[in-house]
């Protein structure tokens, strides 16, 4: 099995390599059906549209996502299709990774000239002056390549 970073080189590359295939004017389905074909001749195992639910503190369900790929049940990848990212495509991966508890995010855009690609990584610390609690920490690295 890929650590988590060779996984996320593997995305990187072939959705780098998509894009500089079929350029930035194309809906978001086309990139993530290309994306999919791609990694699976590569050997991973890519979830398209993966269903992810939702739960309230009490464990009531109180709604689904569906998020666009989940690789070797390890990482998830949005996509997008627009001229540049914006702060709520982030917070739409984050709520997927805090959903999951899945630690691993990337964020790809590929509607912009300019190919952008930013990596989440999802932990948990301990709040100060607060036993047991826990408050969310993310770091995101941002790679943008001219196609």
């Amino acid at each position: 099995m890929k650590t988590v970073n060779e996984l996320c080189d593997a995305v990187r590359e072939t959705a780098y390599a998509i894009h500089v295939f079929h350029g930035q004017d194309h809906l978001e389905k086309v990139y993530e059906n290309a994306l999919v074909h791609r990694l699976r001749k590569r050997g991973l195992d890519v979830k398209q549209q993966h269903p992810i639910k939702v739960f309230d503190e009490d464990g009531t369900p109180i709604g689904d996502y569906l998020a666009d790929l989940l690789i070797e049940n390890s990482l998830i990848v949005e996509l997008k299709s627009a001229k540049s990212l914006a702060d709520e495509h982030a917070a739409q991966l984050l709520g997927y990774l805090k959903s999951t508890k899945i630690e691993h995010g990337l964020l790809i855009n590929f509607g912009s000239y300019t190919f952008q690609i930013k990596k989440y990584a999802l932990g948990q610390l301990p709040r100060p002056n607060s036993p047991g609690g826990m408050v969310a920490l993310f770091f995101a690295f941002s790679a943008f390549f001219r196609g």
